[in-house]
């Protein structure tokens, strides 16, 4: 199953060559096409990394958890 980061990596390259190949279409120069669909690609990557940013397995484990970053009791036992 893809996950938001597989659908991300395969949405740059669709991003940068359709932008830019519609562009293109409509009639703007290929000179402004391509930068306008590296924008886009860009914007991609952005938000994956700042908005949506990966966490580490332990942040995941302890947010779910509800921790507080302390450390385990130890059990003299």
């Amino acid at each position: 199953m893809a996950r938001y980061y597989d659908l991300v990596l395969g949405l740059i390259p669709v991003s940068l060559v359709g932008v830019a190949a519609a562009l293109v279409v409509v009639g703007l120069p290929t000179t402004t096409a391509v930068p306008v669909g590296a924008l886009v690609a860009s914007l991609l990557i952005g938000h994956a990394m700042f908005v949506n940013a990966p966490l580490d397995d332990s942040e995941e484990v302890g947010a779910s958890r509800g921790s507080t970053n302390q450390p385990p009791s130890m059990n003299a036992d």
